[in-house]
């Protein structure tokens, strides 16, 4: 049973609908995929109602944190967590509306550049729902000043760049709590990426439940360093794409067995 368990949807910054991204895996071969926006989770419920018309497909509710340990971005994955929690619908208002403000502010660093782009630039293409850099981004693409995400990062939108603001962020720590008083497990994302293998260890102690080994920017050697950390803490493996829609080839080619995962699969 391959599950793809780190998906984004357009309720965060993936381009399409839950309902999209979930005829895209069934068109893949998958029996299942987790989604995982960043910060929100309004993109469950219409991917668990829309799911309902597959037989034998399956979706799980999770979202995508992000932290800061040590200036350097950490990104916890929720897996099985309850969307009408209230501490999870708590936190992610909190983060809607800081991601809202910094959006703004953003922009008005834009225009100062003599950059002509508005918020309703930004909101026409996030649909609405939760503004973030790569939605800026892809505004900066559709008016000509930049060709790429990428280079609209570098350029602008990255930690340094003229455009930066700092916005709100939850700690590590604050993250793993709040899925796990959810009924969740949390899980150390993408961790081959991180530079500081240190915040691994950091993560462990803090009582993560897994580690994402296996990922579409992780090199061969960074998954199977990554499966011994977990096997030796006695950690979950998971596996994912981390989707978003601009690249289709992804989906469906980074998985786990959800049988390797007694966990997960007495949970679905």
């Amino acid at each position: 049973m391959y599950f793809d368990l780190h998906v984004h949807t357009n309720h965060s910054d993936g381009i399409f609908s839950p309902q999209k991204v979930i005829e895209l895996a069934i068109k893949k071969g998958l029996c299942g995929i987790a989604i995982t926006d960043h910060d929100t989770i309004t993109g469950i419920i219409p991917a668990l109602e829309y799911c309902k018309n597959f037989n034998d497909f399956t979706i799980i509710p999770g979202i995508e944190f992000s932290t800061v340990k040590n200036e350097e971005e950490v990104h916890i994955l929720g897996y099985f967590i309850n969307p009408f929690d209230d501490g999870i619908l708590e936190i992610t208002d909190k983060l809607k509306k800081s991601r809202y403000n910094r959006s703004i502010k953003m922009i008005e660093k834009l225009n100062d550049l003599g950059i002509n782009i508005i918020l309703e630039d930004v909101l026409e293409i996030s649909g609405g729902e939760l503004i973030g850099r790569p939605h800026i981004a892809r505004a900066l693409i559709n008016k000509g000043y930049v060709n790429s995400i990428e280079e609209a990062f570098n350029k602008y939108l990255d930690k340094g760049k003229p455009a930066y603001v700092e916005r709100f962020k939850l700690t590590t720590e604050e993250a793993i709590s709040i899925i796990k008083n959810s009924g969740g497990y949390a899980v150390l994302a993408h961790a081959g990426l991180l530079k500081n293998k240190e915040i691994i260890e950091y993560c462990i102690n803090l009582g993560i439940d897994g580690l994402e080994c296996i990922h579409s920017k992780h090199e061969a050697l960074d998954t199977e360093y990554l499966k011994v950390i977990a096997k030796t803490n006695n950690l979950i493996i998971t596996g994912g794409s981390d989707f978003h829609g601009d690249n289709l080839e992804i989906l469906g080619k980074y998985y786990i067995d959800i049988n390797t995962i007694p966990k997960f699969k007495e949970r679905i």
